[in-house]
């Protein structure tokens, strides 16, 4: 099978790269810093697995016709993307890999929705400079269909992807995509800050935000009808139980956990970008709360805030101290 993983960065790299160690065929596609460095030293991965060096075919655009599409850029990339290649999609089946729940209805505008697989990614990557990945820690890829039912194709594909990952098929894949939103939706506060998210979550006060985001992120999504649905490496209870805790309680065994994550600095998807000068995907994110309070008539200050220092972290390059974070949120924590 032919395939092109479209995104050279932290997913993108580390699934490329490990298929190829599998010995499958294929390609990346990626910004032009990245098509110079991969094709001068290599695609480098460090981490849990140990450090590779691989050579892997790279472009700045499509030019063949894969039989297997895996988008890893960002949700905000999408259009470019198909903008760029969407010539050499006919006839692929699309593997869509972002946070948030906005990406197959992007993608199913430029491909017919039976072609598209969509899926939950749970491991997690660094990538901050071109041609370099770290695989900060492992965790299982779930896939499954959104606009209809799974089929023969999404087992295959499932045989395929747990070569590299442990992959499970999913029936309700869009109840586990919105609670795969709070798994990402504490990301912000260290794009805020700047820093790791060891450093930021070993202050109980910054914890302590976090903890908020999650307790208003569920009163939006209660109010909105949405069924949650456990993921493999985080079950709702896990959500539930934190978020029926005083906020401090709760802080102090989330920033356990953090603090344990990853024993190599783990950096969010969220901070990767800002640090390469990008956008972010907070909009995805953070922002879906938003969106989803907005269309039942409620509200949330807090996600809203957060959309809003990180949009301006993203203009100024300039980040907030523990200080200034705690001043700006001040008054939308509650519980």
């Amino acid at each position: 099978m032919k395939i092109a993983v479209i995104g050279a960065g932290a997913i993108g790299g580390l699934v490329a790269g490990y298929l190829k160690l599998k010995g499958q065929e294929v390609s990346l596609v990626g910004h032009p810093d990245s098509v110079s460095a991969i094709k001068k030293s290599g695609l480098s991965i460090s981490g849990v697995r140990g450090k590779f060096n691989l050579q892997i075919e790279i472009f700045p655009q499509l030019n063949y016709y894969p039989e297997l599409v895996i988008l890893c850029t960002k949700t905000q990339g999408l259009e470019t993307v198909f903008r760029g290649n969407r010539e050499f999609f006919k006839g692929s089946k699309i593997l869509t890999s972002q946070n948030g729940i906005q990406a197959d209805e992007i993608v199913s505008r430029y491909v017919p929705k039976e072609d598209i697989i969509s899926s939950i990614v749970m491991f997690g990557a660094t990538h901050l400079e071109p041609a370099k990945v770290v695989h900060n820690f492992e965790g299982g890829w779930i896939i499954g269909k959104i606009f209809s039912p799974n089929d023969a194709g999404v087992n295959e594909l499932a045989g395929l992807l747990n070569q590299i990952f442990p992959t499970s098929v999913s029936e309700n894949l869009r109840g586990m995509k919105i609670l795969k939103i709070f798994v990402n939706a504490n990301n912000c506060l260290p794009a805020i800050l700047g820093t790791s998210m060891q450093e930021a979550f070993s202050d109980p006060q910054i914890s302590r935000i976090s903890m908020a985001i999650w307790k208003e992120g569920l009163k939006v999504v209660n109010a909105s009808g949405i069924m949650l649905l456990s993921l493999p490496d985080f079950p709702l209870e896990r959500l539930t139980k934190l978020t029926s805790l005083p906020l401090e309680e709760a802080g102090k065994i989330f920033s356990g956990i953090m603090q344990n994550l990853s024993k190599e600095p783990l950096y969010g998807s969220i901070l990767q970008s800002i640090k390469r000068g990008r956008l972010s995907e907070i909009d995805y994110i953070n922002g879906e709360f938003v969106n989803l309070a907005k269309n039942h008539n409620s509200s949330a200050p807090l996600n809203e805030k957060l959309v809003e220092l990180v949009h301006q972290v993203e203009k100024s390059k300039k980040f907030f101290t523990p200080g200034e974070l705690l001043e700006q949120t001040e008054g939308l924590i509650h519980g």
